[in-house]
């Protein structure tokens, strides 16, 4: 994909859009000279041109008319008025990160154009993200694989119906939110067991993290892991007890589904 000309132009040069230039500059699968960021803040500007060497501009169009793919970064709620100061280019992949902004939608502002959309979550900024695509009418394997070759710099992908992108947006969107809820309860239960507030984090932290390469590396299921940790009137069993009589399980459940309900709500 190297070249002299723009391949990828970014709108929006967010915490996001930096995760993703910055791993596709150091795994080479873009130059720095062919990376294009166009951001409205001169001081966000500055920092990416200085940090990543990539191309910047305060101009959307300019953006548009270089790009071979064009990725939209921006919050959900500028999406209009973005597409609004453009004038669409006829042969760029779109790909958008716009939550509840839907396939229909994109592919009005970008007629007949390859259009992708991708729900990544906030571990993307680690390198630890999980990504949910769906192709729109235009999309073909070629666009797929290079949408694929972005998000696997910042994570896992997968490739879903755009049916299934708001409950993967309950889900893994809003799930780490959900799972750092779990972590400062760990530690807080920790600390009201006598533990230093430091060591009580480190502990819930790493118990966390372990347990879920644990579970992605030998593909056990959660709840064998679950029956192996808890013996006859031990101490495990009757944590779990209590946490089903809090509902906890249940709660999980219903936060995704509302979060779900809630990105179906934000795409009408």
């Amino acid at each position: 994909m190297k070249s002299n000309s723009i391949c990828l132009s970014i709108i929006g040069g967010g915490i996001m859009a930096e995760a993703i230039v910055s791993r596709l500059l150091q795994q080479q699968i873009f130059a720095a000279n062919t990376v294009l960021v166009s951001e409205p803040r001169a001081e966000r500007r500055d920092f990416l041109a200085q940090k990543y060497q990539v191309e910047v501009t305060a101009d959307n169009q300019t953006a548009i008319s270089a790009a071979e793919i064009l990725l939209l970064a921006v919050k959900p709620q500028e999406f209009n008025s973005v597409v609004a100061d453009i004038t669409p280019k006829i042969n760029s992949t779109v790909i958008s990160i716009l939550a509840g902004v839907t396939i229909d939608k994109l592919e009005a502002a970008f007629p007949q154009q390859p259009v992708i959309r991708v729900m990544p979550n906030t571990p993307a900024t680690v390198g630890a993200g999980m990504s949910a695509i769906a192709l729109g009418t235009y999309a073909k394997e070629q666009h797929l694989e290079q949408a694929k070759s972005i998000f696997a710099v910042v994570g896992e992908v997968v490739e879903v119906p755009e049916s299934s992108i708001d409950a993967v947006t309950g889900l893994s969107g809003s799930g780490p939110a959900f799972v750092a809820l779990a972590i400062e309860a760990l530690a807080d239960g920790g600390v009201a067991s006598g533990l230093p507030r430091a060591i009580a984090l480190q502990l819930a932290t790493q118990t966390v993290l372990g347990t879920a390469i644990l579970i992605k590396e030998t593909q056990i299921h959660p709840g064998v892991l679950k029956d192996r940790v808890t013996s006859p009137g031990g101490t495990t069993i009757a944590g779990v007890a209590k946490l089903e009589s809090a509902g906890f399980r249940s709660a999980l459940i219903e936060a995704v589904k509302t979060a779900t309900a809630r990105a179906k709500e934000l795409g009408n």
